[in-house]
Formats: C-alpha cells, sequence, structure tokens
C-alpha cells in the first residue's frame, strides 16, 4: 500500500497535506486520495473499516478535480459519532506510489496541526 503516518484526530475535519487536486473520492465520503503537485499520490482515510458506514457522518467538501492547497478542508465527518458506533477515528494518510521515492520518512512529532510537515518524500 505504501508508507505513511497515522493520525488520532481530534476534529472532524481532514484538511490536506499538500498543495494538488483531488483525484479520487470514495462513495462512502470516508477517504480521498490527492495528487500532490510534486508527484506524490496520498491516500487520506478516515477510520479503520468506516467504509461500513456507508458514507454516514461523512460530507466531503471537494469533487474529483478540484485544486487545493495545504490545510483545505477536504472532508467533515462526525468524530463522536464514528466512536459512539464503535469505529476507531485513527487516519492514516499513505503515499500510495511510495516506490517512486528512495525513502518516506514520517514525523517524529507525537501531535501534529494540519499546518506541520507530516512526512518528508526523498528523491
Amino acid at each position: 500500500m505504501g508508507k505513511g503516518v497515522a493520525i488520532v484526530p481530534s476534529v472532524g475535519q481532514a484538511v490536506s497535506p499538500v498543495n494538488g487536486t483531488v483525484g479520487t473520492i470514495l462513495k462512502s465520503g470516508h477517504a480521498v486520495v490527492l495528487l500532490s503537485e510534486s508527484g506524490a499520490e496520498v491516500l487520506i482515510h478516515i477510520g479503520i473499516n468506516t467504509v461500513q458506514l456507508k458514507g454516514q457522518y461523512f460530507t466531503p467538501r471537494v469533487k474529483v478535480g478540484d485544486q487545493v492547497r495545504k490545510g483545505d478542508l477536504l472532508i467533515e465527518f462526525d468524530l463522536e459519532k464514528i466512536k459512539e458506533a464503535g469505529y476507531n477515528p485513527i487516519t492514516p494518510i499513505i503515499i500510495s506510489n511510495t516506490d517512486d521515492y528512495l525513502d518516506v520518512i514520517e514525523t517524529t512529532s507525537s501531535t501534529v496541526t494540519a499546518q506541520d510537515k507530516l512526512l518528508t518524500l526523498v528523491v
């Protein structure tokens, strides 16, 4: 699948970690793939097994083809309802084309904000 990080969200918003284009939004609204300006394919997947919610509690705020900047809102979700439904909200952020890079280095910080660098891609 690729290298990346996993974030435990504190608010019900997934924001873009890169400047790029929205490549895919899953029908259920729980995941999005971004194509960064530098060529990275970034998968953001909100929660574990949340596809089973069939879109309940997820509201995409972008559409395929939209240009996004770092920090732009991608998906709003009801964090508390997801937890109450028994799902872990941990959110993997994966570089799906990891093989295109010499290395993908994760942040060493245990707490991050929307503007923090999560990954460094070594070309």
